[in-house]
């Protein structure tokens, strides 16, 4: 028999994408079926494939404990294909004709935002997977965002960077922002000008360009000639690895660079890039270190892994898989507490109560984001080679930020 993403992916090949998945439990009671869709094909897959065998074995784990409220748990999920055109329809679908009782994400702002309207039309508690300040729009009082943004996360995505940067000895007089033209980075780069203007650093670069850009070699020479001391750059995996790339061809070093790029933090670009790495400065919202000893992580990375590497999917799942399966414990936490499937006692209960995670402690801030901000800045560091399982060891990513979980100290500037 093959593997649940598997079946899923034929079922979509043979039409209506969608798969429904009892993971064990008892039979008598109905389900409790949570929705979702999930990017299954296309350029994001490897993530939503990775976040989905996180999910499964959420359902499983539960399931062997009994469910929830007595009652077996159904996974109910569709392929968004890693657009948001069938974003709405397939919320809409999972609301009222699959009658689902919670609802989760799809991974990423894009994905998050165009489920909304529909979410919140029907006064659904939204579970959202790394949607970067979605609810600054959209203000919903039943939204949750299980990733250690922080409050206001367009700017406190790019916060840890800026205050790693003035650390440094001397401290930096000038940046360069540089950011794809599209939702997310572009958010990111917002909230870059503005610690870039609350530090007193003097912009002498600030550039976007498009998604399907190639050749970085004319962008980073205009970069090198701009002179910056700091280079806070936002962007996608592909990018990241034309990006770096160039910056090695040409030999562009700056004092402090990287920031919020989207890629290193998976391990297929963690091992294709190697020691290119090394010096570069990015978030990781998870690293093995002494400091992210959080309750119950190993032992979901232990099993993970394993079930990881017969999916075919991200084998070491530090970025994504451990915040699935947090959002998945904090909705059945709400569920027990609550008795219930009442919507708003959900939400109520989810703002007011500080939850234990594989992810670590989480308590919500008004819009739904994490109280307190908690997103790693990582350096790279001694990488040698291309062996994935140096990635295992602490002395690889080194955590300069925040303050409390630092394992390690910065080394500036970028090694030529």
């Amino acid at each position: 028999m093959g593997s649940m993403i598997a079946a899923a992916l034929r079922a979509i090949t043979l039409g209506m994408a969608v798969a429904s998945v009892a993971l064990g439990g008892a039979r008598a009671a109905e389900p409790i079926k949570i929705g979702f869709s999930m990017a299954l094909t296309g350029p994001y897959s490897a993530n939503g494939k990775a976040a989905l065998v996180a999910d499964q074995m959420w359902a499983e784990d539960q399931n062997a404990k009994g469910g929830l409220l007595g009652r077996p748990i159904r996974l109910v999920f569709y392929d968004d294909q890693s657009q948001t055109a069938p974003v709405p329809g397939i919320y809409a679908k999972l609301i009222d004709i699959d009658k689902v009782d919670l609802l989760i994400s799809g991974y990423g702002t894009a994905a998050v935002a165009a489920a909304m309207p529909t979410v919140m039309q029907h006064g659904m508690t939204f579970m959202s997977l790394f949607g970067l300040a979605v609810n600054d729009q959209f203000k919903y009082d039943r939204y949750f965002q299980i990733a250690p943004f922080g409050p206001g996360g367009g700017g406190t995505f790019s916060q840890g960077f800026f205050e790693v940067a003035m650390t440094m000895n001397p401290k930096p007089m000038t940046a360069a922002i540089l950011a794809t033209d599209s939702e997310f980075p572009q958010t990111a780069a917002e909230g870059a000008r503005k610690w870039a203007e609350k530090f007193g650093l003097k912009l002498v670069a600030d550039r976007k360009f498009p998604p399907n850009t190639v050749d970085f070699s004319p962008i980073i020479r205009a970069l090198q000639a701009a002179n910056p001391d700091i280079v806070y750059i936002a962007c996608f995996p592909p990018e990241t690895v034309g990006i770096i790339r160039a910056a090695h061809e040409i030999g562009f070093a700056p004092k402090l660079i990287g920031g919020g790029m989207v890629g290193p933090q998976y391990a297929s670009l963690k091992q294709q890039l190697g020691p290119l790495l090394n010096g570069w400065l990015t978030f990781e919202t998870y690293v093995p270190a002494r400091t992210t000893d959080f309750s119950g992580i190993h032992a979901f990375l232990d099993r993970y892994q394993p079930k990881a590497a017969a999916e075919g999917v991200d084998p070491l799942g530090y970025y994504l898989p451990p915040y699935s399966y947090a959002g998945l414990q904090i909705l059945a936490d709400a569920v027990t507490a609550t008795g219930g499937l009442d919507q708003a006692k959900i939400a109520q209960y989810i703002h007011a109560t500080t939850f234990h995670t594989v992810a670590g402690d989480v308590r919500f801030a008004a819009d739904g984001e994490w109280a307190v901000q908690r997103l790693f800045q990582a350096q790279y560091q001694g990488i040698k080679g291309n062996d994935l399982a140096q990635f295992k060891q602490p002395e690889t990513q080194v955590i300069v930020y925040p303050q409390g979980f630092k394992s390690g100290t910065l080394i500036y500037p970028l090694p030529h």
